[in-house]
């Protein structure tokens, strides 16, 4: 194994535990809730605190990269990330317990997109789809298991091993780190765009609380629709803000490379369906089949036995199929299979159910590793640090918007047809939703991104 490999293992090891703290904690919001004497609404607030935190910061992580270095940047993030999960775990009321999940979206923000870049930045095309083969594993498993893991800690141990399962992988990575990652260069005279680094927080900060919103219930749609619109007039501001900026907190040049803009575009829809699909699946089977979270956690991680059983192929049906083929293929599984889930009952055979949730994973997987591969296969390497964060910047709101947007259309729903209907016609839409991104790729060249193709 070469040293490259083991870094990026190493920087996957560190994303996985960022994205699996990230999700794992909602199995464990009642009971947390019961500990510390507080409503749902109050509780669930870990959740989107820590979501609104990490896309506010992520923007400055680029520029921190560059001003301190990659490896003092994620080191010290991973401790901090360690370190504050302990605070989280031995927390003595519920206020302690939140800003110790400030901390971890703080840290998180800025060691994920860190992570990536010690291994992209001096990676040549030709290699970028095989290292990028290891980074993509954390964002694909974490999701999936995440409702079967905290299904099982909270219901044999307590709640405080969701976060203390994060000590000795932070550790370990930490020292390796120290041990492994050469030292790279500091830019001291590196100028800091306050004013880009203030409207970004703002934007994305605003949209996420908005979509956040409109999670609890109608009451409260026209004032998220509210924060949402002016989430998007920020962002056009910011948008020219960057464009126009001698300075900026990070370029937009990459936007000009249309492999990098359409898995910007494109890709954002289907980290929407990414984040939300496993999210749905779960409510739907212990809602509508009134299954326990471990039963219904343990058919929802056939998506995640899909992410894994195709990536050793990933590669190589790129590589046959090239971007574009590969692309339409995971559109056209994620979009039959989300159709197909509108249609099982509670006495649908439950391997029928396992292979849908299979033939998800195996679609969402190749899409993913395709679009990685795809959006930096034709940014030079010095400028893989701004399209790093703008991407970071892009996939967090995505993957955020995604649990709000099918609660949202669910509840939509349900004003009109039986909660079963509309979680029904929820997985329509998710299968829906894979029109744009199909139609977008199909007008690639059918050659597009070759060069990472070796």
């Amino acid at each position: 194994m070469t040293k490259e490999i083991k870094i990026a293992l190493l920087m996957a090891a560190s994303l996985f535990m960022e994205i699996l703290d990230g999700t794992i904690v909602t199995t464990a919001l009642p009971k947390m809730a019961q500990y510390f004497h507080t409503g749902s609404a109050t509780i669930a607030l870990l959740v989107s605190v820590y979501l609104i935190t990490v896309a506010v910061f992520i923007p400055l992580s680029g520029w921190m990269a560059n001003r301190f270095g990659k490896k003092r940047i994620w080191i010290i993030a991973v401790l901090l990330f360690t370190f504050s999960s302990l605070g989280n775990a031995l927390a003595p009321n519920f206020f302690f317990l939140l800003l110790m999940r400030i901390v971890q979206g703080i840290s998180g923000a800025l060691m994920t997109p860190t992570a990536r870049l010690i291994v992209l930045e001096k990676t040549p095309a030709s290699q970028l789809l095989k290292m990028f083969s290891y980074l993509i594993w954390p964002a694909l498993i974490a999701p999936a298991i995440a409702p079967v893991v905290g299904g099982f800690i909270v219901t044999y141990w307590s709640w405080q091993w969701i976060f203390l399962i994060n000590l000795p992988i932070g550790l370990v990575i930490a020292l390796i780190g120290v041990k492994l990652i050469a030292a790279d260069p500091i830019n001291k005279t590196a100028a800091f765009d306050l004013l880009g680094f203030v409207e970004i927080a703002f934007a994305s900060g605003i949209i996420l609380v908005g979509a956040e919103l409109a999670t609890h219930g109608r009451d409260y749609w026209l004032s998220a629709l509210g924060l949402i619109v002016l989430g998007v007039i920020l962002g056009f501001i910011v948008f020219k803000h960057l464009k126009n900026s001698a300075a900026p907190l990070f370029s937009l040049d990459s936007l000009k490379i249309t492999s990098f803009r359409i898995c910007q575009t494109s890709g954002s829809a289907l980290w929407l369906c990414v984040g939300a699909l496993p999210y749905v699946l779960t409510i739907f089977l212990q809602t509508v089949f009134h299954w326990s979270a471990v039963k219904a956690g343990s058919f929802v991680i056939f998506i995640f036995i899909g992410n894994i059983g195709i990536k050793p192929f990933t590669n190589t049906l790129i590589s046959k199929l090239g971007y574009r083929g590969a692309l339409l293929s995971s559109f056209s599984l994620v979009f039959i299979s989300s159709i197909a889930l509108a249609f099982i009952k509670i006495n649908t055979w439950p391997v029928w159910i396992m292979f849908l949730a299979f033939v998800s994973g195996v679609g969402r997987s190749l899409a993913l590793t395709a679009y990685s591969g795809l959006s930096f296969s034709e940014i030079d390497p010095q400028y893989r640090n701004s399209a790093n964060t703008l991407n970071a910047v892009m996939s967090t709101l995505a993957q955020g918007m995604g649990i709000s947007l099918i609660t949202v259309v669910v509840s939509l729903l349900q004003i009109f047809f039986s909660i079963t209907a509309a979680y029904e016609l929820g997985f329509v839409f998710l299968g829906i939703l894979m029109i744009f991104p199909a139609i977008e790729v199909l007008c690639l060249p059918e050659n597009i991104g070759q060069a990472t193709i070796s």
